[in-house]
């Protein structure tokens, strides 16, 4: 799915009405009818007390026509309109003028802080007052009115998006921005909804389709797309009948060392859970038995070094290389990690303290074959493109990063978000529960097991991402997230592939 900018959106309405020779106030009635039929569902006449605050533009146009669909079903409906100008939209004045016909109540007309109502938390919220257009920070009365509003321990629901949240932009981290507990947003999510300085005031969110143009909507070159589950079943490569562990490619690992074995165990035993036809383990000689007696599956070579590894000599052929979990930065490990990626062809997957011995030496970039995948967390992506003043730097500097050294990079979060180029693939499964020692080793096994197989690279890490967030969803339907370690997140894998084909019924 598409994650389009506020402009494309604008564009998308515009194009909509041309196409389907619509007015717009038809388009926000469907909008405003597909709203309601969703809070109607949840509702079901209950007489709650629903206060809905309305701005002056088409957001607030939404909400009139919500509101008067409301009041003819019966619910208790009060609306306040934000008065801070002149400038109404015309939807806002055709909506306005339909919702007098319905009621006697006519919107309450908020013009500063002393007519801001009081709330309770028995009201449920309905939010507006700014959409997609708005272009600069909410001050005076209005952020009190926002800040109110967030103070009051009400059920809220924003429409389209919270307002004084810029769809694309950043603004200041003290900007007045509604909390919402529910949004609901048109026709595709935002970018801001994704990013960890705005992603908590979304609440829980619903994409609502409106039937924009389709023909724009599959032109139109979107800021980034979100995995979703039918884009998830699509990119899954079946087996086929007549095949052999040969046929499913090989991994070697190059992980661990003394008091970090786990990393080594963790990623080795997520590349046997997520396919890979054979997986073994480069290890320091002091790991060799804990590795044989903990993955019973995986095969190990010896490293000469007993605490780290300090060589990497082997004659496997064909292999697919996951390199950097557990194995520290001593200057023999560097060496020897230095010679393991000179002589790969295929791409490598990088994580952890191989991130770091690449940032440290730079000049080794450029041995890595193309389409290598990088894995960081903040603090190791820090080392290789430094500071960022926000996520849409942040997002920014790891394109420039990734068409420079024609790589792949994981932005691991609460949102994964894969880089490839100019390409932003952003991830929607995963829980606060995976936030665990070893879940990244997890991840960059469960990429390398993939990508043996045969998967691309770009889909091998778009793909296992998805996978392993959905893998810690469905354990944490067992454990819960304070139970989820990161074993258990690997022995789901093969279960979040048989749900990805489930009936929603069967699940």
């Amino acid at each position: 799915m598409k994650i389009l900018s506020a402009q494309q959106l604008a564009e998308a309405d515009q194009s909509t009405i041309n196409q389907q020779q619509i007015s717009s106030n038809d388009l926000m009635e469907r909008v405003a009818t597909l709203v309601f039929e969703r809070i109607h569902e949840r509702l079901n006449g209950a007489q709650v007390p629903v206060k809905i605050f309305c701005g002056i533009g088409n957001n607030g146009g939404d909400g009139l026509a919500i509101a008067r669909l409301m009041i003819e079903h019966g619910y208790h409906v009060t609306v306040y309109v934000t008065n801070c100008s002149k400038k109404r939209s015309p939807d806002f004045l055709v909506n306005y003028d339909r919702l007098k016909n319905v009621t006697k109540d006519w919107p309450v007309l908020l013009s500063c802080k002393e007519d801001i109502p009081e709330l309770t938390s028995q009201d449920i919220i309905i939010d507006a007052i700014f959409g997609t257009g708005i272009n600069r920070p909410v001050d005076g009365w209005m952020a009190d009115l926002i800040n109110y509003i967030n103070s009051v321990k009400a059920f809220k629901v924003a429409i389209d998006m919270p307002s004084g949240m810029y769809a694309n932009t950043l603004q200041s981290p003290d900007a007045a921005i509604l909390k919402a507990d529910h949004t609901f947003t048109f026709q595709t999510p935002k970018l801001a909804f994704f990013l960890p300085e705005t992603g908590q005031q979304v609440g829980s969110y619903e994409i609502i389709n409106i039937g924009l143009d389709p023909e724009y909507l599959m032109q139109v070159s979107p800021l980034a797309q979100l995995i979703t589950r039918e884009a998830a079943q699509n990119m899954y490569q079946p087996r086929v009948s007549f095949t052999y562990k040969g046929d499913y490619g090989h991994v070697i690992t190059f992980a661990g060392s003394t008091g970090k074995m786990g990393a080594a165990i963790l990623c080795a035993g997520a590349a046997i859970n997520a396919g890979a036809g054979k997986v073994t383990a480069y290890v320091p000689e002091d790991g060799n038995m804990i590795v044989q007696s903990s993955i019973p599956e995986v095969m190990t070579i010896k490293s000469e070094g007993e605490d780290f590894i300090t060589d990497f000599k082997h004659d496997l052929k064909n292999t697919v290389l996951c390199i950097g979990p557990g194995i520290g930065t001593e200057n023999d490990t560097c060496s020897a990690f230095a010679k393991a990626v000179k002589q790969q062809i295929a791409p490598i997957v990088i994580d952890a303290d191989g991130i770091l011995i690449l940032a440290k030496n730079p000049e080794l970039l450029k041995e890595l074959p193309k389409d290598s995948i990088l894995t960081p967390h903040d603090g190791e992506l820090k080392e290789l493109i430094g500071e960022w003043k926000n996520s849409y730097e942040k997002l920014e500097k790891a394109q420039e990063f990734s068409k420079k050294n024609n790589l792949i990079l994981v932005l691991k979060g609460a949102h994964t978000i894969t880089v490839a180029g100019s390409s932003q693939y952003v991830n929607n499964t995963g829980n606060p529960g995976m936030a665990s020692a070893g879940s990244g080793d997890v991840l960059s096994g469960v990429i390398a097991g993939f990508l043996a197989q045969g998967y691309d690279p770009l889909t091998a890490a778009v793909f296992s991402v998805y996978i392993h967030g959905a893998s810690g969803d469905l354990a944490a339907q067992t454990y819960a997230h304070e139970g989820l370690k990161a074993s258990i997140i690997s022995n789901f894998i093969g279960p979040s592939i048989l749900q990805l084909f489930r009936n929603p019924a069967q699940e």
